[in-house]
């Protein structure tokens, strides 16, 4: 089975800044031969994660309000008297969320519902330059 393994590169400015990615992940699955298969999208670190949802402002700014109920940044998280940097709540958010998301590949095509995007999105608590790893199987 044959599998092509590229990069995006993006510029984020944290505090869980939500990023649509779709158009860019779909971009770079047309460039392969591959028509049907799998869409595997991933993101090496421990402070990001990759979902689906509905890109839209309200939702959006649920979800944002979600992530602070669940892992207030204002807690104190063990992580910062180990390491000083005040985003353990970046790492707590991304452990849930998970660094990777897998989506059908149909006739060329990202399998996503009618209002379903991909988005990366960024818990730090500062800019970062990230990469993110698509890959694509299939025949």
């Amino acid at each position: 089975m044959p599998v092509f393994t590229t990069t995006l590169e993006l510029s984020t400015q944290g505090d869980c800044e939500i990023v649509d990615i779709t158009e860019r992940v779909q971009e770079e699955v047309s460039r392969t031969p591959l028509s049907n298969g799998l869409v595997t999208v991933f993101v090496p670190g421990s402070t990001g994660g990759v979902i689906t949802l509905e890109h839209e402002p309200g939702v959006v700014g649920d979800l944002k309000e979600a992530f602070e109920r669940l892992s207030p940044r204002e807690l104190p998280h063990r992580h910062h008297r180990s390491w000083g940097d005040g985003n353990g709540h970046a790492h707590v958010r991304a452990s849930l969320v998970g660094p990777s998301l897998s989506v059908p590949l149909r006739e060329g095509r990202l399998a996503l519902g009618t209002w379903q995007q991909i988005a990366f999105v960024d818990f730090d608590n500062r800019s970062r330059r990230r990469v993110l790893i698509v890959q694509v199987m299939g025949d």
